[in-house]
Formats: C-alpha cells, structure tokens, sequence
C-alpha cells in the first residue's frame, strides 16, 4: 500500500510564509508527477502546483512568483514553500501522486491523495 502523508499547514498572518511536506510511502512504485491542490469552503478543488518525474514545474496563476514547489527523491519527500500568503490562499491543501506502482509481477498506474492539510491565512 502507498501513502501520502502531509504536514506543514497552519495559521499564518497575512504576508507570512509555510513549507507543506508530502512524503511517500509503501510499496515498491516509481513516481510520474506529483501535485499540490486545494479546496476552499465552498469551492471546487483546485489544481495549484505540479512537478515532473523531469523536474518540470507548473503553477496556477494566482500563485506564480509566490509559490514554489520542489523536491527531495532521496526522501521521496515533496514541498511546496508558500510566500507572501494571502487570505485567499485559505484552504485545506491535498498532495497528489501519479505513480507506477509494482504488484502482481506487474506494474500499475494509480493515484493517490493525502489526508489534507488545513492553511489559514489571516488578514
């Protein structure tokens, strides 16, 4: 079995910055991309930031020049470091993997998302 487990979120004052870790874990799996996204009250989920197995890195515009997301294969640990945070950015943010993952003497494309992490800006 493979998880997503996320830490990082909290309340933070307008301006302020946060660092969100997701770690991977569990079977054997190489990974196609991994994904920030997030949901505000009310709100559909949005995608908010992805990585290539490449180092290829998208944003959504709201957060370009703001937001960074980035990587430790090592640690199969991803991050996205959050800078001058406003109220908007309130909302519980989900970490997404696309992986391969091997079982059965075969391997298999899932996805998988964390249990979520709630951030709160305030003005």
């Amino acid at each position: 079995q493979v998880q997503l487990v996320e830490s990082g979120g909290g309340l933070v004052q307008a301006g302020g910055s946060l660092r969100l870790s997701c770690t991977v874990s569990g079977s054997i799996f190489s990974t196609n991309a991994m994904a920030w996204y997030r949901q505000a009250p009310g709100k559909q989920r949005e995608l908010v930031a992805t990585l290539t197995t490449y180092g290829s890195t998208n944003y959504v515009d709201n957060v370009k020049g703001r937001f960074t997301m980035s990587r430790d294969s090592a640690k199969n640990t991803v991050y996205l470091q959050m800078n001058s945070l406003e109220p908007e950015d309130t909302a519980v943010y989900y970490c997404n993997a696309d992986l391969n993952i091997y079982g059965d003497r075969r391997w298999t494309r899932q996805t998988y998302w964390g249990q979520g992490t709630q951030v709160t800006v305030s003005s």
